[in-house]
């Protein structure tokens, strides 16, 4: 049975375009792929705590009576797993201040980890998981496309796709709603294209 995880980051609850949109994907891969077993992660309800040098001492060895440090090294652990096990990703990430939201980097934060998803020899580093597939559903307030005059503030697709690239995964998928806050018109222009966009997605 192959294993989907779906993970939202938008703090916009019911609101949200990322959210709608990373739902039809899981919808349009279990409608393709009935036996899916799913798993479900929100940062905004459920936030993980930023790393700390706490957390990292503790992570890499080093004793800690802290109960609080004890709790978060384990929920490090249980993210970094459910990642690890799960065939597709499909992540909701919209653009917050011209690149992803803190939630979605303290979950990033968890999941690259040498020696798990990465590792260095003497060519330098080698991502680990490149057998996943990875689907992102973002949304952008604005337009950052290739010659826009806002192009060079793209941080959001252009950091996933280094970050997912960096631990092996070449060929993330992306589907965009651009120029949400451009009118609402151009809102439901935007969720309407990318919504057709997700029924072309083969199978999971």
């Amino acid at each position: 049975m192959k294993k989907l995880l779906h993970i939202d980051s938008s703090v916009l609850g019911p609101h949200s375009v990322s959210r709608q949109l990373s739902a039809a994907i899981v919808e349009r891969l279990r409608q393709a792929t009935p036996d899916l077993e799913l798993t479900y992660r929100d940062l905004s309800a459920t936030p993980l705590a930023h790393l700390s040098g706490a957390h990292l001492a503790a992570a890499q060895g080093a004793g800690n009576s802290d109960l609080s440090v004890q709790q978060d090294v384990a929920t490090s652990q249980a993210v970094l797993e459910e990642f690890l096990a799960a065939d597709t990703l499909v992540l909701g990430a919209p653009m917050y201040n011209f690149t992803v939201s803190s939630q979605l980097k303290a979950w990033i934060d968890r999941i690259v980890i040498v020696g798990k998803t990465f590792k260095y020899d003497e060519n330098g580093p080698e991502g680990l998981v490149g057998n996943k597939r990875v689907i992102v559903a973002i949304s952008r307030g604005g337009f950052y496309g290739p010659g826009m005059p806002a192009a060079a503030l793209e941080h959001l697709e252009s950091y996933l796709r280094g970050v997912f690239r960096f631990i092996g995964v070449t060929a993330p998928e992306f589907i965009s709603a651009d120029g949400i806050q451009a009118g609402p018109g151009q809102r439901e222009k935007a969720l309407a294209g990318a919504l057709e966009a997700v029924t072309a997605l083969r199978a999971a």
